[in-house]
């Protein structure tokens, strides 16, 4: 089962062999990405990482366009180690985000 069929089924209410675990709120939490990699490093196999593609509390709206796809890169690295990740900025993209930052973050994500 992909992961994408696996969260489907896990959005149905159905029984999955790794559920998912939303990390989209990874900055407001205070959850280094330090203790993120190691939850994947150990849980990996298990879970499905749904959501922490990149800061949107701080490097969405006020970093470089260059910073943004650095951070989605790293993160793509360690959350999609093995699979299991749902690529999710998080619930919503703020009003006052630059669009080049949020063009980075998806050019990213093609890219990789």
């Amino acid at each position: 089962m992909t992961s994408r069929e696996r969260f489907q089924r896990a959005l149905d209410h159905k029984s999955v062999g790794r559920p998912p675990v939303d990390f989209g709120a990874t900055a407001a939490t205070g959850m280094h990405m330090a203790t993120v990699s190691k939850l994947k490093e150990t849980f990996g196999r298990d879970l499905v990482f749904w959501g922490g593609a990149v800061d949107t509390q701080k490097t969405l709206p006020f970093g470089a366009p260059q910073e943004v796809a650095d951070e989605v890169r790293r993160r793509i690295e360690v959350f999609n180690a093995d699979g299991g990740f749902v690529f999710n900025a998080g619930h919503n993209i703020q009003a006052k985000v630059p669009i080049q930052n949020v063009l980075a973050m998806f050019e990213a994500l093609r890219d990789n």
